[in-house]
């Protein structure tokens, strides 16, 4: 049975229709993802189906009974004074909550010994516990943790105290433990490194839920999803396979629809100049005939248009001298006594295309701030060659005045008027009163674009990019991919996106450990590089010593189980042989008695035998029970 299924949805906001006749299905274990320009509508789909929104009309969404279902928005709310480790615990309520009866169960067999249903009851609820990973509660949430990119030092810190980016990276986290029926996640690859998001990429290898995701991330997307919805132009179209399929797929497929839409409007147009010519003549009949049928014939829509992306065309003024960029023997950083890292000697060229790839927090935004001379190096140099010009995109869009409007952001800088200035605008997607508007008041996407259009005035031959893909839908990634590997100058950008690496074809280099590393073959060298690193690191043999111990406090905390059960089963065992033996002593002296009244001389003597191998039964009973009572209070 599907996870949920989706019928004639629609959403809109005033006059303005989002999309409308939306139908979709997610099968189990279904490994799907969102695509679109930005404003199609993703995120209201995704909220549809978690149901936080209704419909605009009468659609509707329907879920499997007793669904399950994690919500990771763009912007979680997660300010509270739980520590991160606290909010990971509370992915483990029912277990938490049978390790609670588990304990309950043991004080009453301690407390009033052992029933067999309480016995039975609690092998049961221990067997379940073990089975769903109770005794690795810490392991599980220390791995998220650790492949998310935090460490043992975050654990005690309150959500409220952690960035927007940090507190995102938890929520994604819990959900990912909380391990629900179905994920819904709006940009989970946001904040995450590239080691994280190839993390997150193993884990849903292996995990059994569904999952429907939004994301930028081309790499992610192909190596996650299985299927791709499409939202554009108000509509929802399905591709099978991944990512790069779904380009191809989707190629094919306006090819065709444009073919057909071709075909069909030469044949309209013959058949209405046959009926214009033919109406009113001696083929009359013939005429009203095929007007009859081209009023039935079935219309083939017209082929949709690419989604609008910004038109950027980026070209040097001038050539640099062969020599871009030198960095030797510098360490970056702000504090002396706690560098960021140390490269001993690195060169970028003419017209080469360089990654910088490292963790979150390594240091790479203050390498290029380094570079550019706002970040005095702590030793070292970082020298420009002769006749660089460096343009600068900076993910924080520093040269952007939020009370400025786009189109004196674009005039100021090129001396442009008004006229060309909304020309120029109009390549980057901005039209109208949208060139009047205060970039404070733009999206992202928008800041992006602008950024991107001053970019294009500098006439740069030495880009210096920093996360430059941000907030730029799918096609316009594609854009800038296609801008980038034009380029007839060089280029240093940061950036996780895989794809785009790749696309560049460009070397890497690599914060890692406290060192820039240098890869000319390319980000696959690099990998292989990271590969072999990571099996002999001193993070993965912490990791395995850590699951060895887990492991070992799991077998301690069963034999213990076990030898307590023992004792206790062996104490209540004594205790009965206690009572019997104790019951049995006034009867054989009774027994005695009368036999003795009797003068039954052989009865008398074998009761008396017996009276004493019971009396001795009874004090190595009661010895060892006073033993057991000593052990048990130590």
């Amino acid at each position: 049975m599907s996870l949920a299924t989706g019928h004639d949805l629609a959403v809109s906001f005033g006059a303005h229709d989002v999309f409308s006749d939306v139908s979709f299905e997610v099968p189990p274990r279904a490994r799907i993802a969102l695509v679109g320009p930005n404003g199609s509508g993703k995120t209201s789909l995704l909220r549809l189906i978690a149901g936080l929104d209704r419909p605009s009309g009468s659609g509707r969404v329907q879920r499997r009974k007793g669904l399950t279902i994690g919500y990771l928005p763009q912007v979680p709310d997660l300010a509270t004074e739980r520590t991160l480790y606290d909010e990971m615990r509370t992915a483990f309520g029912r277990l938490d909550a049978q390790a609670a009866e588990l304990r309950r169960l043991e004080a009453a067999m301690a407390a009033t010994g052992a029933d067999d249903e309480v016995v039975i009851r609690y092998d049961r609820l221990q067997e379940a516990y073990e089975r769903a990973g109770g005794y690795l509660i810490d392991f599980q949430i220390r791995r998220v943790l650790t492949g998310l990119g935090f460490d043992d030092g975050d654990l005690q810190r309150p959500l409220a105290e952690l960035s927007r980016g940090q507190q995102t990276r938890a929520l994604l986290g819990r959900l990912l433990l909380e391990s629900p029926d179905l994920l819904l996640l709006d940009e989970p690859t946001n904040h995450l490194d590239v080691s994280a998001i190839e993390w997150l990429e193993s884990f849903f290898h292996s995990w059994d839920g569904g999952l429907v995701a939004v994301a930028h991330d081309r790499a992610f997307l192909d190596n996650v999803a299985e299927r791709v919805w499409e939202l554009s132009s108000g509509r929802l179209t399905t591709y099978r396979g991944n990512y790069t399929h779904y380009v191809t797929q989707r190629a094919e497929r306006r090819a065709r629809q444009a073919k057909a839409y071709a075909r069909q409007q030469a044949l309209i147009a013959k058949e209405e100049d046959f009926i214009r010519r033919n109406i009113a003549g001696q083929r009359t009949r013939a005429a009203q005939g095929r007007r009859t049928r081209l009023r039935q014939l079935e219309r083939i829509s017209s082929p949709e248009r690419e989604p609008q992306t910004a038109n950027v065309r980026l070209r040097s003024a001038s050539r640099s001298g062969d020599r871009v960029l030198g960095l030797y023997d510098l360490t970056v950083g702000y504090d002396a006594s706690e560098p960021l890292f140390h490269c001993a000697e690195v060169e970028l060229f003419w017209r080469d295309r360089v990654a910088l790839l490292g963790p979150n927090g390594s240091g790479k935004t203050t390498l290029l701030k380094t570079i550019l001379g706002q970040v005095a190096p702590l030793s070292g140099q970082a020298r420009l060659g002769g006749g660089v010009r460096v343009g600068y995109f900076s993910q924080s869009h520093d040269r952007l005045d939020d009370s400025g409007s786009v189109i004196e952001h674009v005039t100021s800088a090129s001396g442009m008027l008004p006229a060309e200035a909304r020309s120029f605008l109009g390549r980057f997607r901005f039209s109208g009163d949208e060139v009047m508007k205060p970039v404070g008041t733009l999206s992202g996407g928008e800041r992006a674009r602008v950024a991107l259009a001053l970019l294009e005035l500098d006439g740069a031959n030495f880009l210096v990019l920093d996360e430059p893909t941000n907030h730029l839908d799918v096609g316009s990634q594609e854009m800038l991919q296609e801008v980038l590997r034009e380029f007839d100058g060089s280029s240093l950008l940061v950036t996780h996106d895989r794809y785009l690496i790749r696309a560049l074809e460009g070397k890497v280099w690599a914060i890692h450990d406290g060192q820039l590393h240098s890869f000319t073959e390319g980000y696959d060298a690099y990998r292989a590089w990271l590969d072999a690193r990571d099996e002999n690191t001193e993070e993965t043999q912490l990791k395995a010593s850590r699951r060895a111990t887990y492991e070992a406090e799991k077998r301690d905390t069963r034999r213990a189980e076990r030898e307590r059960r023992r004792l206790l089963e062996r104490r209540q065992a004594l205790e009965e042989r206690i009572r019997e033996l104790e019951k049995r002593l006034p009867e054989i002296e009774s027994e005695l008695e009368a036999a003795s009244t009797r003068q039954q001389v052989a009865t008398v003597t074998a009761l008396g035998n017996q009276y004493a191998q019971v009396q001795s039964d009874l004090e190595k009973a009661m010895a060892e029970w006073l033993e057991l009572e000593e052990s048990e209070g130590t």
